[in-house]
């Protein structure tokens, strides 16, 4: 990398855009923590809210330079894509209200994004410190599909060029594997990364329903989207805690 280069990526703004739908009890913390990562940084923090009926649009509104983003549809898709249209950034962020990145997350991916090539990326995962041996296990074989395979989800928080994202025409409004759709799109389009960082992602969904029983289901659903079932059918089989 030139210098050149460098400075190029050390100037490029990050948007960080985040979903969010009833997150009172997650989304001080989790703003908190991104200041913290974006604390120096040529970065926007953006909260795109679905119709929160709870105190998440007014606890995020207290936090300085935080931009909120009041969408039209409680869709994850639509409201990410509704983000973008509102960020100023060169560079997007998708992160889920319950994901916490690592501290260097945005030098890293300004890094990453040097190489022309590259249209965009994700983190690897890893759950809390306390987690059980089972979650640890969850963890490992998520990482380890990820490299073998290319593929990732909206929890890896996924990054991508905006000039990128406008040319693919954003995120599919599907009920979800919106963030699959994405990341199939863009490998079609130019390289993707998966770096060796690791966000942190909540248990809760796991803890809720059991862990076998969610990862069975959750591989169910990427099966059923690979045969060509419709995301609105495999819809009725999510489980959504948000």
């Amino acid at each position: 990398m030139t210098n050149s280069d460098s400075q190029r990526a050390t100037q490029q703004i990050i948007s960080i855009v985040i979903p969010v739908l009833n997150e009172e009890l997650q989304i001080a913390a989790t703003l908190a923590g991104l200041e913290t990562v974006a604390h120096g940084q040529q970065a926007e923090l953006i909260v795109a809210d679905g119709g929160s009926a709870d105190r998440t649009v007014e606890l995020a509104s207290q936090l300085e330079g935080i931009r909120i983003v009041n969408c039209s549809r409680a869709n994850r898709g639509w409201q990410m894509n509704e983000g973008a249209a509102a960020a100023r950034g060169d560079i997007l962020l998708f992160l889920h209200a319950d994901v916490i990145l690592p501290p260097d997350a945005l030098s890293s991916i300004r890094q990453a994004l040097v190489d022309a090539s590259i249209a965009g990326g994700c983190f690897q995962i890893r759950f809390p410190a306390e987690a059980t041996a089972s979650l640890r296990a969850v963890a490992w074989g998520i990482n380890l599909r990820t490299r073998l395979f290319q593929t990732a989800t909206g929890d890896q928080a996924i990054f991508v060029r905006r000039i990128m994202f406008n040319e693919l025409g954003g995120y599919e409004t599907f009920p979800l594997m919106e963030d699959i759709a994405l990341f199939n799109k863009l490998k079609k389009r130019g390289k993707v990364v998966i770096l060796n960082e690791q966000v942190e992602i909540s248990p809760r969904r796991w803890l809720k329903f059991g862990v076998w029983r969610t990862v069975l289901l959750m591989y169910a659903l990427r099966f059923g989207y690979w045969l060509g079932i419709h995301p609105a059918k495999l819809k009725k089989l999510f489980i959504d805690v948000r």
